[in-house]
């Protein structure tokens, strides 16, 4: 990534050296596996509470109050292991979902890098649109392992859950047999369509306001918080805790507008994958669409489609500025060669 910076009190450009991006040949696959099933599962133990008050709320028909109240009630009546409620299914699930969104991730991002750089476009223009395209291709292809994790893990996240037709699972195996006996394969993808709707376009808007937004900062606030580089002359070289700080809060923005634009579609997935409705004969099954949606209206309005919204920015901000550091950081890790990290303008 290169950046240039005027000063005010001079018409010479200044040089910003910030780290060059890693592409998919560059890495070693198995440490960047590995290392990333480790450090991924420990960012997902920690947001994991987030997202289980985020999807009570969502699937609740009735307004609950504060999120944090209805956490220290779940505490007080389960212990903190009710925050945890499907983690172990979700974890098993979100491993290989993990490998398969960075894998299509990095080698749509260095494919069409290459492609758009070599149709002339700058360098800025060609890592947004790699970066959107990637994070489009990375979403719909991790959905096909991320939905019938999301489908389990977060029936067992909402058992408990006062006024909710829910079936009472033992475990995600229990959960499992029970929702393909009921539902046959198609159960465990129910609400797939949606999800690539609210997945695909939010991921690919995230990762090109990621790769805008820190162009942004480096821009704006890059040239007052770099250290001068010695051997350089005038150029500028960023320590380690100012790209990561830059990074996160590229990141923390993205993930806050992405989770603001796509909340309602959110919303009205995560009912259509975990509540049960019933048909014109009276058969069970899973709501429609425009069922699901008319109920949200009529509980409480549009307002309604933006439940859980607190709690789902919060994870959603936390887990883009902790993605992406140890992304980042995952990256740099696993790379081949650790020299020539830094690109200048």
């Amino acid at each position: 990534m290169n950046l240039s910076t005027a000063e005010e009190e001079s018409s010479s450009a200044q040089e910003i050296h910030i780290p060059a991006d890693i592409n998919w040949e560059m890495l070693d696959k198995s440490k960047f596996f590995i290392l990333g099933a480790a450090l991924f599962s420990g960012v997902s133990g920690a947001l994991y509470p987030a997202v289980l008050m985020k999807t009570r709320q969502q699937v609740c028909h009735h307004s609950q109050g504060s999120c944090i109240r209805g956490a220290f009630t779940l505490v007080r009546h389960e212990g903190l292991r009710g925050l945890y409620r499907g983690f172990g299914t979700s974890l098993m699930g979100t491993i290989p979902a993990r490998a398969l969104y960075m894998t299509a991730l990095e080698v749509t991002k260095s494919s069409v890098g290459s492609a758009a750089v070599g149709l002339g476009f700058t360098e800025g223009k060609a890592s947004a649109a790699a970066n959107a395209v990637g994070g489009l291709t990375a979403a719909m292809a991790a959905q096909l392992v991320w939905t019938p994790v999301d489908v389990v893990s977060q029936r067992l996240m909402v058992q408990g859950s006062s006024g909710l037709r829910c079936c009472d699972y033992v475990n995600g195996f229990d959960a499992f047999k029970k929702i393909v006996r009921a539902d046959g394969v198609k159960g465990l993808y129910r609400g797939f369509g949606i999800s690539i709707l609210t997945y695909a376009p939010s991921n690919a808007v995230w990762w090109a306001s990621y790769s805008v937004a820190q162009r942004m900062v480096w821009g704006g606030v890059g040239c007052y918080v770099c250290k001068k580089d010695g051997e350089s002359g005038n150029a500028m070289k960023p320590d380690s805790k100012t790209v990561m700080a830059v990074q996160g809060v590229s990141a923390a923005i993205a993930g806050s507008v992405s989770a603001l634009i796509t909340m309602p579609l959110d919303t009205i997935k995560t009912r259509l994958q975990v509540l049960d409705g019933e048909d014109s004969n009276g058969k069970r099954g899973g709501p429609s669409i425009g069922q699901t949606v008319r109920n949200l209206v009529r509980e409480g309005g549009w307002t309604a489609c933006y439940r859980g919204l607190g709690p789902r920015c919060a994870s959603m901000s936390m887990s883009a500025t902790t993605m992406i550091t140890t992304y980042e950081f995952l990256k740099r890790l696993s790379a081949k060669n650790h020299d020539g990290f830094y690109s200048k303008s």
